[in-house]
């Protein structure tokens, strides 16, 4: 099999993002709190969040508020990556107490990130509905974290990973299933 395989195009990443974003359109417009921020994490989940926002704004005329958010310190394994991670500069533009949020990632694999990001967020305030939302399902729970909105789900072959590619941080858009050892992103 070769190192990196391409399973979505930019066709099928963006009728993802899309479908997606219907998805949260549909949630807040039945329920009482239609506002809600959308919080990306670094690295590939800022840009997903940023085109869901392009795309609720066009559908709907409403501009959800966008933080970006660093978990790196927060992780389970920072004592035993043989790399010390890259640290990214947190920005939450907006109280979190009180504000439904969407926390948006690129893939969800074991759950460990995610529960890293809640960590994070409660130490900047306490939400009173955190949502979640990513490209990628790809099965392989550890936490019993689930996604509230996926644009796929993608159970890769043995020793492989799934990497989502966007146009803004890497020149195009795909998904991609990668050879664990040779793969460089995400975690």
């Amino acid at each position: 099999m070769p190192a990196k395989t391409q399973i979505c195009d930019s066709g099928k990443v963006k009728n993802a993002i899309s479908r997606i974003a219907d998805a949260i359109i549909s949630e807040f417009n039945s329920s009482k709190s239609k506002k809600f921020a959308f919080i990306g994490l670094h690295k590939q989940g800022v840009p997903l969040a940023r085109r869901l926002i392009a795309e609720i704004e066009q559908k709907t005329g409403f501009c959800p508020e966008l933080a970006l958010l660093d978990i790196s310190m927060y992780r389970d394994d920072v004592g035993i990556r043989s790399a010390l991670p890259i640290i990214r500069e947190t920005e939450i533009p907006f109280d979190i107490s009180g504000q439904a949020v969407i926390l948006v990632d690129d893939v969800l694999s074991t759950g460990r990130t995610i529960r890293a990001a809640l960590d994070a967020i409660t130490d900047y305030g306490r939400p009173p509905l955190i949502r979640l939302a990513v490209m990628v399902d790809r099965g392989n729970r550890e936490f019993p974290i689930l996604a509230d909105y996926a644009g796929m789900k993608i159970i890769p072959g043995e020793g492989r990973k799934i990497v989502v590619e966007f146009e803004e941080s890497d020149g195009h858009d795909g998904i991609f299933e990668v050879d664990w050892e040779t793969s460089t992103k995400g975690d």
